[in-house]
């Protein structure tokens, strides 16, 4: 027995350490913020991961609150533009807590109450920043004219100061999750992307058009350059040809005998190239040729 009581002596000191650690100690985790109160009243505040004292109940109570990212989303509803135009819309929010002392006095910790609360804010700032745009700002044909993002800007920072300041929340992010429209005036938006879409055609055309002719009177133009030039080569050409051309003729003048031989010889030439078969009299010009004779002298050129 008496080797137990030492034992038995610390068992009893730990367990009395942990009890009185359990009822002077808390742990704020990562993910959390809390308020510490005394005898109801607020105390301070805890954002701040670690381990922290307190005096034990009921003198303090700690309140803990999650301070994640949480994810509100509004319901599918209209609301009117600047134009006058209505439209669905559903905007979703992301928020945390931000002040634990001002979340804690307003909804004694309860999500559920709080987002309530915030349904309120964001709705009517919602709808005054949709009725600060025109209806093509959100709808539009061409994707460059939608503003979505300054939309989103502009009800996050119309959400920021009063939800901090009334609700002690932070408001992160806002988002455009949805948008519709009612039937009023779903017609009436397909009719004007249909004439947005007709006049782009129609510019399209005007533009393919134009560039053809662009093309065609190059094409022609071109085309009337080589024409002339080839007709210039022609003429240059013919006029070399005939100059030559006489050149010899005035040289088959002086030599008529000269001139009839060379054409019999052509003439045999284009007879026998495809190895054809003439049966002729072989004094028939200009077959006596072949026969050795000569070709008859033509009459002198007085």
């Amino acid at each position: 027995m008496k080797k137990k009581n030492p034992l038995m002596l610390l068992i009893g000191t730990l367990l009395l350490l942990i009890f009185v650690a359990m009822l002077f100690c808390f742990q704020v985790r990562t993910t959390e913020v809390a308020v510490v109160t005394t005898f109801g009243e607020y105390s301070r505040s805890i954002t701040n991961a670690g381990l922290n004292f307190r005096l034990p109940l009921p003198i303090q109570k700690v309140y803990k609150f999650d301070n994640r990212l949480q994810n509100f989303e509004r319901k599918f509803e209209q609301t009117t533009t600047k134009d006058a135009k209505n439209l669905l819309i559903t905007v979703f929010v992301g928020w945390k807590v931000s002040d634990p002392k001002t979340y804690l006095e307003r909804f004694n910790g309860d999500s559920v109450r709080a987002e309530q609360s915030l349904e309120n804010l964001v709705r009517n700032a919602k709808n005054a920043v949709v009725g600060s745009y025109n209806f093509s700002d959100l709808v539009s044909p061409d994707p460059s004219q939608v503003k979505f993002d300054a939309v989103e800007g502009d009800i996050l920072r119309a959400l920021q100061g009063p939800a901090h300041d009334t609700y002690g929340v932070s408001i992160e992010l806002v988002g455009i999750k949805q948008l519709g429209l009612p039937e009023s005036i779903t017609g009436k938006v397909f009719e004007r992307m249909r004439a947005e879409r007709m006049r782009l055609v129609q510019q399209f055309n005007g533009e393919g058009e134009a560039k053809a002719i662009e093309i065609r009177s190059e094409a022609n133009r071109k085309r009337d350059e080589l024409l002339a030039q080839a007709d210039a080569d022609s003429l240059r050409i013919r006029g070399e040809a005939e100059a030559a051309a006489s050149k010899d003729y005035i040289t088959l003048e002086q030599r008529p005998d000269l001139a009839v031989f060379l054409m019999q010889i052509e003439a045999l030439k284009t007879a026998l190239k495809d190895r054809a078969t003439l049966i002729l009299d072989e004094k028939v010009p200009p077959l006596n040729l072949l026969s050795g004779e000569k070709a008859p002298s033509a009459p002198a050129t007085k």
